[in-house]
């Protein structure tokens, strides 16, 4: 669709042929809800929006390039910068992806272990979309309640691998290491007090009389054009399509978990908001089930080609120095084949299509990025609505710029 839009010259030269009253205006990059990285070169009536085009590439890093010319385990901190808001799904989405390439035999309690951090990830990410919903509403003390709660989940990831944001958790196989007994402790902690923290929030914003006269009716998308978009996520479940990643196509044992997914009606920024929030109660109870069960055993796979050995082997085994000099090196080769494997990522559906020839690294790696299907369809969602409605879309769409232009 949006090759089909016109050029921002062409752009202008029609709207001085029309009425006076109509004007061609950027929302964006500047503007403070589109991050310094998104322009919308809007014509409206008014304050009403007549059409728009929007422009990618402020922040293009070339990752699937990137990706090409790394050794498979550099690649995890290439995913992290992708959706920043929930980093551990995309590092161990990768990591799955690997090792269906490889067919690895993965350990129980690893499964269970990255669905804990899968979930906390997509919590956090959730809250943060939803917190700032609130703020473009005008309602500011809102983004302060949920952040409280995101910095014990940061808290979480820093007991696990000593990074907040971009976390590079996990390894092809599994962990670096267990969880610590740090690690249980604020977990236990963060689910026996998270839940009441979180219907504060849930208190301030869904049934608030002026939110929902905002957001309600703010951007609508029928479950067929969503569909005709390839939309995923709660984006799409917000119009009323119960897909989810999860529960279609299970991935690390979440077969093992009762949980409900949750949809709206008129997949409009309320239902979507409405969606993320009753998902964020599901995840906390697929936590606690997953944390309960957790299975003893090993916090990794037997994959020596991935994993550097104790330094005391290294410095009295041979076998093991010769491991850690082609983990190190990057001279770790990965059989030939293609895969594609995806995971429910805290904004939709991410998929990694990967082709290896057999060499060190891959032959072609790409990403699906949710982000980039969605903002296709923005210049859709807001076309009659209020600019004041076109920002509320925008930040209840979850488009995560790192995301979008990879």
């Amino acid at each position: 669709m949006m090759s089909e839009l016109k050029t921002k010259e062409a752009f202008a030269q029609s709207s001085e042929t029309i009425d006076g009253n109509i004007a061609t205006i950027n929302f964006g990059p500047t503007h403070p809800s589109t991050h310094g990285i998104f322009q919308n070169v809007l014509k409206v009536d008014g304050e009403k929006i007549i059409s728009s085009e929007q422009t990618v590439g402020y922040i293009h890093r070339a990752f699937e390039k990137l990706s090409e010319r790394r050794p498979y385990n550099q690649i995890t901190p290439i995913t992290d910068r992708l959706n920043y808001c929930s980093s551990p799904i995309n590092n161990m989405g990768w990591e799955m992806t690997v090792e269906k390439l490889i067919g690895a035999e993965i350990p129980k309690r690893v499964q269970y272990m990255r669905v804990i951090i899968m979930e906390l990830a997509r919590i956090a990410d959730h809250l943060i979309c939803n917190s700032v919903i609130g703020v473009d509403a005008g309602a500011l003390t809102s983004f302060f309640y949920p952040f409280t709660e995101r910095e014990k989940i940061y808290e979480l990831y820093e007991e696990i691998c000593g990074a907040r944001l971009t976390t590079n958790i996990g390894r092809i196989g599994g962990f670096e290491r267990d969880f610590t007994p740090a690690f249980h402790t604020k977990l236990q902690s963060f689910l026996k007090t998270f839940p009441k923290a979180f219907e504060e929030f849930d208190s301030m914003l869904a049934r608030n009389r002026i939110f929902m006269d905002r957001t309600k009716g703010a951007g609508p998308i029928s479950a067929e054009r969503a569909l005709a978009y390839s939309f995923s996520g709660p984006n799409l479940r917000a119009t009323g399509v119960d897909y989810d990643v999860r529960a279609m196509h299970p991935y690390s044992s979440y077969e093992d978990f009762d949980f409900i997914i949750p949809v709206g009606v008129n997949g409009d920024t309320y239902d979507r908001f409405m969606v993320r929030q009753e998902e964020i109660r599901q995840s906390v109870r697929i936590i606690e089930q997953a944390y309960k069960n957790l299975p003893e055993g090993s916090y990794k796979a037997d994959l020596p080609d991935f994993y550097l050995p104790e330094k005391a082997d290294v410095y009295n085994n041979m076998e093991a120095l010769i491991y850690h000099f082609k983990i190190v090196m990057g001279e770790t080769e990965i059989p030939p084949g293609e895969v594609y494997h995806s995971v429910e990522g805290g904004n939709g559906e991410l998929g990694f299509y990967l082709i290896s020839d057999g060499g060190r690294t891959p032959y072609r790696l790409q990403f699906r990025r949710p982000c980039f299907i969605y903002y296709q369809a923005y210049p859709e969602m807001i076309s009659g609505m209020s600019i004041s409605d076109a920002v509320l879309t925008l930040s209840s769409m979850n488009v995560i710029a790192g995301e979008l232009d990879a």
